[in-house]
């Protein structure tokens, strides 16, 4: 994946569904690494795992920080029976991983925080403009097209399929 800017306006080239799912874990105590590192360490493995498998229906993902207390990742799934499928796998990283975090929330006493959010997006209920940007966010999970081969205006763009 190249950094270097793509001149123009471009747009995600995805048109169907999309799912959105955010995940985040916060240090609530620094000096608790017993009970935030394994759930940090954890998050690289799982997402090797998807990656390696082009079947999983993760399309690509970013990792995002939120001061110096928070680490997230915004992920675009093909759809959310696969993202349920591979959280419920009981021979996937994601099911053990979920396990010793629990386990850990309750020895720790709130010394890590998790959170996450999934949004299934329907088909023509949202757009992108990257102007000059290397393929970042969903561009990067699906690849640029030129803005104009989906309307100039965002509510070109936004329309039903």
């Amino acid at each position: 994946m190249s950094m270097k800017p793509i001149e123009g306006r471009m747009t995600a080239a995805s048109e169907g569904e999309m799912v959105v799912f955010l995940i985040g874990v916060r240090i609530n105590s620094f000096t608790a690494v017993r009970s935030w590192w394994p759930v940090l360490s954890a998050m690289g493995p799982m997402l090797k795992e998807l990656v390696d498998d082009r079947d999983s229906g993760l399309l690509g993902y970013e990792s995002q920080l939120s001061g110096v207390r928070e680490v997230g990742y915004v992920q675009y799934w093909e759809s959310r029976e696969k993202l349920l499928a591979y959280a419920a796998a009981p021979d996937r990283k994601h099911r053990p991983a979920w396990a010793a975090f629990n386990r850990r929330v309750r020895e720790g006493r709130s010394k890590v925080g998790f959170w996450h959010e999934t949004y299934v997006v329907p088909a023509g209920s949202y757009e992108s403009v990257y102007v000059n940007m290397p393929e970042s966010g969903l561009a990067k999970a699906t690849g640029v097209m030129p803005v104009g081969r989906r309307g100039e205006r965002a509510a070109d763009r936004l329309r039903k399929p």
